[in-house]
């Protein structure tokens, strides 16, 4: 989509040129612009952008200036932002399973909010972080999601009264509800209902004298990468909607990382191999799925080249640098005549990529940078 060429060809092949290749290229003015957006639109609703989706330093530096808050999920993830001066109350530990690091690290970094989603959690917490802020997570079932998170995090609505009593109990402060309706969703279908549950748990806990004053809503919200993905702007007043009509005065948080980070990044790679294969063009390129491609597999992430060169396509194969046979980036795939050191571009690249890329093989993950 036009509107997501963060980067164009004559910027790339200047930032090769100065950086080499593979190269990472995060975009200042299109994070600012989502958050922007997100504002806009969700006005009440505070920002903690989940860092896991991209932690490259000059984004987190960028976005904490900017006063947002942030999701974690482990020690090194808390320790990186206390680094640069982010204060513990603007962290919520986010991981409902804590390891014994990250409830050190949390206490070192005076983080004092963080969720849970069974018993077995209560005891750990009220030990390390006696009277410690607490968000029971909910399980959520949304069909429309690309990434199921439910099947993994979340108590039922029904045990829940039960988690909340105990919590209290063990000297938590329960403070409210969250949830996350899984990743890239499709339609604003899993919000609403969450937000129907937890207003009927609201009311429950009400009644039992425990008045909750806070709602995590999660991510989940989409990057419009593929036409299925809807209107953000009519996504976002949907939630709104919603939040106004369930929720008018209780303080709302979310947690969206995709969202901020997805459409900022254009990954730069070039031609270092060309061959052919079962009669066609078979080229390798100097970034594959062990480094910030791993997001084909565990993101579902559709990595479509963009080229510069013109000219007669064919069926043609992109693999990646390693000497793994599974190092295939996209295959069977119609482009013109490359050649070696041209420029492929990859769009909407910016979540789950860098993030996950490793150092199989001894390739080193790409270089980021973060420009205007």
């Amino acid at each position: 989509m036009n509107e997501n060429r963060v980067l164009t060809f004559d910027k790339a092949k200047e930032l090769a040129k100065v950086h080499g290749t593979p190269l990472m290229v995060m975009s200042k003015g299109s994070l600012d612009k989502k958050v922007a957006l997100f504002k806009k639109h969700l006005p009440r609703v505070k920002i903690f952008y989940a860092l896991k989706a991209n932690p490259f330093e000059e984004v987190a530096r960028h976005l904490a200036e900017q006063g947002i808050c942030f999701d974690v999920a482990s020690a090194g993830e808390m320790r990186q932002l206390a680094s640069y001066g982010v204060s513990g109350d603007r962290m919520v530990y986010a991981n409902p399973v804590k390891t014994l690091k990250g409830l050190q690290a949390a206490k070192d970094c005076k983080v004092s909010t963080m969720t849970f989603d069974s018993e077995f959690e209560i005891e750990k917490m009220a030990k390390a972080m006696p009277g410690a802020k607490v968000l029971l997570r909910i399980q959520i079932n949304n069909p429309d999601a690309l990434v199921d998170l439910n099947s993994k995090f979340g108590t039922t609505p029904e045990k829940a009264p039960e988690l909340w009593r105990k919590a209290k109990a063990a000297g938590l402060d329960m403070a409210g509800l969250c949830f996350h309706v899984g990743s890239q969703s499709i339609s604003t279908q899993g919000h609403l209902n969450a937000l129907a549950v937890c207003r009927d748990l609201f009311d429950q806990a009400a009644e039992e004298g425990i008045h909750f004053h806070i709602l995590d809503i999660g991510g989940g919200f989409p990057i419009q990468k593929n036409s299925y993905i809807p209107c953000i702007e009519q996504f976002l007043e949907e939630i709104k909607e919603g939040l106004d009509k369930h929720f008018p005065e209780t303080e709302i948080w979310a947690e969206p990382g995709r969202y901020i980070c997805g459409e900022a990044g254009t990954i730069i790679t070039s031609v270092i191999g060309i061959t052919e294969r079962r009669g066609n063009p078979f080229y390798t390129l100097d970034e594959g799925i062990y480094g910030a491609f791993t997001a084909k597999f565990f993101d579902h992430w559709d990595c479509e080249p963009r080229l510069e060169k013109e000219g007669k396509k064919v069926v043609s194969c992109l693999a990646g640098p390693s000497c793994d046979s599974i190092d295939i980036l996209v295959d069977d795939y119609q482009l013109p005549k490359l050649g070696y050191g041209d420029l492929l571009l990859f769009d909407n690249a910016g979540a789950y990529t860098y993030a996950s890329a490793t150092t199989f093989n001894g390739f080193e993950v790409l270089k980021a940078i973060l420009v205007e």
